[in-house]
């Protein structure tokens, strides 16, 4: 069985798509999801399918749903003994094998990847990383209506997901790849106009690639824009990385020296 909240909810057994269909379901399948092998309260879910309006028939609604979702289960060897949605202390639990749910995935490829960049691999941490993020299929539920207790989830979960992108770019420049990412990175300046971390790898990269011009002009786009925004000034690290790079310091062309802002 195959379970995927990076992008559209999947439930999936062998080729038979389980995911339910009516929006009520998949908004409750989602949540358990979210909360994989947690035991989450009923109040909680009744919260997440209707906030702070539940209908007076909320409970037997609810367990409704949660039949619904059983059925979907029905045709799995675990739930045909009861053991893949549990109800327990006035809550459900949805339990799931690590390797089957998309989330578990990657969080075990970023834990991998972080393991190699620490003993110094950055090659393999790249290759981890990069495999970390291909199981995104798009943003997370894209199709599914979620609830205010779902949208901290998911709030975390891309977060999570832009600071394994930047592993992978840091992995990457320490392995010398500084040409290639300059398109990635141009794009990602443009998204995250005040994401320091960001506009110091690209400036980075272009120093490396003999663009120290436009390193300089990445820096002063980003001061501004920390200024208009935020109303602060870059920190003293991305000072003093632009200082390096302006006069040129050869520390800043050996991959090992590679810097992290934030």
């Amino acid at each position: 069985m195959e379970m995927g909240v990076l992008g559209s909810l999947v439930l999936v057994s062998g080729r038979v798509d389980l995911t339910p269909s009516a929006p009520k379901p998949r908004q409750l399948l989602a949540f358990l999801m979210l909360n994989a092998n947690r035991m989450v309260r009923a109040s909680d879910c009744i919260k997440e399918l209707w906030d702070s309006h539940p209908p007076k028939s909320s409970m037997s609604t609810l367990q409704t749903y949660v039949l619904h979702i059983r059925q979907a289960l029905r045709c799995t060897a675990a739930e045909v003994h009861g053991r893949t949605l549990v109800t327990q202390n006035h809550g459900y639990q949805l339990n799931v094998a690590p390797h089957s749910f998309d989330r578990f995935r990657f969080a075990y490829m970023d834990r991998l990847g972080q393991e190699a960049a620490a003993a110094g691999r950055f090659q393999q941490a790249s290759d981890r990383f990069s495999e970390a993020l291909a199981l995104w299929r798009g943003p997370a539920l894209q199709d599914v209506r979620t609830g205010p207790l779902s949208r901290t989830h998911l709030v975390e979960l891309e977060e999570t997901r832009k600071c394994v992108l930047e592993r992978r770019i840091e992995a990457d420049l320490r392995v010398g790849r500084h040409r290639e990412l300059l398109d990635e990175l141009a794009a990602l300046a443009v998204q995250h106009p005040t994401h320091e971390n960001i506009h110091a790898q690209y400036m980075l990269a272009l120093h490396r690639s003999g663009y120290r011009p436009r390193a300089v002009t990445v820096h002063h786009m980003l001061s501004s824009a920390l200024r208009d925004t935020l109303g602060i000034e870059p920190t003293p690290r991305m000072q003093d990385l632009y200082e390096a790079i302006k006069s040129g310091a050869p520390e800043l062309d050996v991959p090992a020296l590679t810097p992290r802002i934030v």
